[in-house]
């Protein structure tokens, strides 16, 4: 049976849930705390034990959130 939740190491695809999530909300302007909220808050989102989050973990969220709203991908220049 696959697995439909998203946990705290899918990080790419957390920022682009977020994104369409909070279309509204900067990315921008979103502490870790509220960040943290935010991602659990997510309907398909769960933690898994033995996964704590961390803040790079979390700047890593962000950082994709943020391509994910400007319609590109993390590392990408062009």
């Amino acid at each position: 049976m696959p697995e439909d939740f998203l946990h705290w190491l899918d990080v790419e695809d957390l920022g682009e849930a977020l994104a369409v999530a909070y279309p509204s909300v900067d990315p921008m302007r979103v502490g870790f705390v509220e960040l943290r909220r935010l991602v659990a808050a997510l309907p398909n989102f769960r933690e898994q034990a033995g996964h704590p989050v961390n803040e790079r973990i979390l700047e890593e969220i962000q950082r994709w959130w943020i391509e994910a709203r400007r319609g590109g991908r993390v590392g990408d220049d062009d």
